[in-house]
C-alpha cells in the first residue's frame, strides 16, 4: 500500500496520523540532560557539606553523594515510567535537608520546580500528539503555518 493511500485512509477515519519521529524520545533527552545538570549541582554541594555540614564521612555527606549518583543512574532509566517518581522522591529527600543543610534544600526546591515544569510540558506534548496537532503529524503544506 502506498504512503498516500494510507494517509487518505487515516484522514477518512478521523484518526490523527502518528508522528514521523517519536516526540517523547526527544523529550527523554531533555530530561536526561536535566538530570545530568542536577547531578552536577548536587555534587558541587559536597564541598559545602564538608565545610558547613558534618563532613563528607557523615550521613549528610554520604546522602548527598548518593543522591548525586542516583540522579546520574536515573538518566539511563528514563524509558521506564516509574523513573519519574524516583526522581521526584530524590528531590523530596533534598528538600528534607531543610533542618540540617538549608543550602541543599534550595537545590531541591529549585529542581522540584524544574521537574514540575517538565512534567507539564510532557503532558502538553502528549495531549497535542493525541489530538494530532504536532507539526510532524501535519501534511507537508500545513506544517509551515
Amino acid at each position: 500500500m502506498s504512503e498516500s493511500a494510507s494517509q487518505g485512509e487515516q484522514a477518512a477515519s478521523g484518526t490523527p496520523a502518528p508522528p514521523a519521529k517519536d516526540p517523547m524520545k526527544g523529550f527523554r533527552g531533555v530530561q536526561a540532560g536535566t538530570l545530568v545538570l542536577e547531578a552536577i549541582v548536587v555534587g558541587l554541594a559536597l564541598p559545602v557539606v564538608a565545610q558547613l555540614g558534618d563532613g563528607l564521612e557523615s550521613v549528610q555527606g554520604w546522602t548527598v553523594g548518593g543522591i548525586a549518583v542516583a540522579l546520574l543512574a536515573c538518566s539511563a532509566l528514563l524509558r521506564f515510567s516509574w523513573s519519574i517518581w524516583v526522581i521526584l522522591a530524590l528531590n523530596v529527600v533534598l528538600v528534607a535537608f531543610v533542618v540540617t543543610l538549608p543550602w541543599v534544600t534550595v537545590i531541591g526546591v529549585l529542581f522540584l520546580a524544574v521537574w514540575g515544569w517538565l512534567m507539564w510540558l510532557r503532558r502538553d506534548v502528549a495531549r497535542r500528539m493525541a489530538e494530532g496537532r504536532l507539526a510532524s503529524q501535519q501534511p507537508s503544506g500545513q506544517a509551515d503555518r
